[in-house]
């Protein structure tokens, strides 16, 4: 009998089933998450500053608020890859999501400094599950619409960050930073609710060998989209995801197909492998040097827009209600820059090209920084602070959109989770600039620091590896 067509591997089964309204809750459930950690990050914007005037903080203490939320997303970045690779995605959209919406919840309830110190450490544990949930809904999609509903998944977060600064300015003048914190961790809380609707993802099915569970995941997939699966048996792919691609130039690193994963501990030594050690390397560099920039020039909307201003300013007393108000709107009309930014990179990515996208964002980031060295009206460095987001978040999302495409199946979260947690140390590193040294009025060197990481990242994005994504 001639058996050819009697079979079929995911990848031909997915491109058969389409990107349909299956994918569509996938998008929704997974982009809840990306909406939740950026609302949980944004307030870091907002909290420190009141907690610092409530209880009498010093400068160090307010930056150790954002600092520890960073270390804490630091070691979960790669615990929840580690957990998500062996035990399954489910289980990493699990607990990540517990443990973001029970400790964010009794944040609220800090009856004292030390107490809400610990628990946005462990907030911060829970939000590095981000990584896992970019990768479970890129494993649904079709490889021919990979890149546009990866755009659309990043938008989530840019979403996540306006209604967060919208929250604040509504919520902070007139009732206080823990109804915020109460109010932002809602989000994390209808994760678990929704929690049972989320199916596993096919692709980790298929690398486990579970060919069968795969199988009616699928089966499920084309009854919601009211599509057809292709004839035949699913059989485990020859090919992993990061073998596909649009583009006939692009060549794999790892083949996934028969990658088994056997302990937590084998897929983050892979990550050292001949083939992808230069990956792992140039990516960790790129992504502490977004987080650095991205973290940077949020928490620095807020110092410059709050009474630290005054340093330059030569006005030495403002009214509260003032000050509150130019940071509000500060902090939201830069918000509103990330949509743009998401726009300009998805048209400019595919003309022309990944490295000198990068190369374009980050060249005029700086061009938008460089004025602040010296004070500027209040309009003039709105501008300016909305013009360097926005680069900000494109140089974010085109190195997010693809890291999980350049690692196998079998290790794609615990590489994009270790990339995200070295990222999270220039999270760290950055309220130490943005806050610190802006306290104490020393803006020049702030902004000349932030220069130097952006050069930095342009060296990087021109290496050879990003010109081949």
């Amino acid at each position: 009998m001639d058996k050819e067509g009697l079979v079929y591997t995911l990848d031909e089964g997915l491109v058969a089933v389409g990107f349909g309204k299956f994918q569509a809750l996938v998008l929704v459930y997974a982009g809840l998450g990306y909406f939740a950690e950026a609302m949980e990050i944004m307030i870091l914007s907002f909290v420190g500053l009141a907690v610092k005037t409530e209880w009498g903080l010093s400068s160090g203490q307010e930056s150790l608020l954002t600092t520890v939320v960073f270390a804490g997303m630091l070691i979960g970045a790669n615990s929840w890859g580690l957990l998500s690779d062996k035990y399954g995605r489910r289980k990493g959209l699990l607990g990540s999501t517990i443990l973001t919406s029970i400790a964010g919840l009794m944040s609220t309830f800090s009856p004292n400094y030390t107490y809400l110190v610990i628990l946005r450490f462990l907030v911060g544990i829970g939000l590095a599950g981000g990584p896992v949930f970019s990768s479970w809904f890129l494993e649904f999609v079709p490889s021919s619409n990979r890149g546009m509903w990866m755009v659309v998944f990043s938008t989530f977060w840019t979403f996540g960050t306006i209604f967060e600064a919208s929250l604040a300015w509504i919520v902070m003048p007139r009732m206080s930073w823990r109804w915020l914190l109460a109010f932002s961790s809602l989000p994390s809380i209808a994760l678990l609710l929704f929690y049972h609707l989320a199916p596993e993802s096919p692709r980790y099915l298929c690398m486990k060998g579970r060919i069968s569970d795969a199988h009616k995941i699928l089966e499920k997939i084309a009854l919601l989209n009211q599509t057809k699966l292709p004839t035949g048996m699913l059989v485990s792919d020859t090919t992993g995801l990061e073998e596909e691609s649009c583009s006939a130039s692009y060549n794999p690193l790892l083949s996934s197909a028969r990658e088994k994963v056997s302990s937590p501990k084998s897929s983050f030594f892979t990550l050292f492998s001949t083939k992808l050690l230069q990956t792992t390397l140039l990516l960790w560099v790129l992504y502490l040097g977004n987080a650095f920039s991205y973290y940077g020039i949020v928490l620095l909307t807020s110092e410059l827009s709050g009474p630290q201003s005054k340093c330059n300013s030569g006005i030495l007393h403002l009214e509260k209600s003032l000050q509150e108000e130019s940071l509000y709107m500060d902090v939201f009309i830069t918000s509103l820059a990330e949509l743009p930014g998401l726009l300009f990179s998805a048209i400019i990515v595919d003309r022309v090209g990944r490295k000198l996208s990068l190369t374009l964002m980050l060249v005029l980031a700086s061009i938008f920084l460089l004025p602040l060295i010296y004070h500027q009206p209040a309009i003039l460095r709105t501008i300016l602070l909305f013009g360097a987001r926005m680069c900000a978040i494109g140089t974010f999302t085109v190195a997010c959109i693809y890291c999980p495409e350049l690692y196998p199946t079998s290790v794609r979260t615990t590489g994009a989770g270790v990339a995200s947690a070295v990222g999270r140390i220039g999270g760290m590193i950055c309220p130490v600039v943005a806050v610190g040294l802006v306290n104490g009025c020393h803006v020049k060197e702030a902004i000349i620091l932030f220069e130097d990481f952006l050069k930095s990242q342009g060296a990087v994005s021109g290496n050879c590896l990003l010109g081949s994504l």
